[in-house]
């Protein structure tokens, strides 16, 4: 007599990222770069959001600053939300998260259309955003070193 096996193959799908497997991106980061001293803070993941903050000081002026914040959207994606200097609210969804990175996208937002953050092996953090200017695809890194927040 012949028996059949049936095997069910039940794909493992991860649940979504949440706010709180950011918890790498706490804290201050600085940057001096190009006669610009940017500093960039982060609060801790708490209630699902991290709260953030950048400013860029050149010459004693503040040239830009942004208002920032990573939420765990109403689909259960990751969500940055940033409000730069005199620009308009921007939202951008995580394509990617992993243990040390996360990428957000936004496809319709002018320039970027991908923000990055990487967590180095070494504790500095790597921003950088993309996007299309003028038919060429740009990348503009920031190499940031950690900070102590408040001085």
């Amino acid at each position: 007599m012949l028996t059949a096996l049936l095997l069910l193959v039940v794909p493992v799908i991860a649940p979504p990222a949440t706010v709180a497997d950011l918890a790498w991106l706490h804290g201050c980061w600085d940057l001096k770069q190009n006669g610009r001293h940017t500093i960039e803070q982060w609060s801790a993941p708490e209630g699902g959001t991290m709260i953030g903050m950048s400013r860029s000081v050149a010459d004693g002026v503040t040239k830009e600053f942004e208002f920032l914040m990573i939420r765990e959207g109403k689909d259960g994606q990751l969500e940055y939300v940033a409000r730069p200097s005199g620009q308009a609210m921007a939202t951008f969804t995580a394509i990617r998260t992993s243990a040390n990175e996360v990428v957000f996208e936004n496809p319709q937002h002018d320039f970027p259309t991908r923000i990055i953050y990487r967590r180095n092996p070494d504790g500095s953090l790597l921003a950088a955003v993309e996007g299309d200017r003028g038919g060429q695809t740009k990348r503009i890194e920031y190499p940031y070193v950690a900070a102590t927040c408040g001085r």
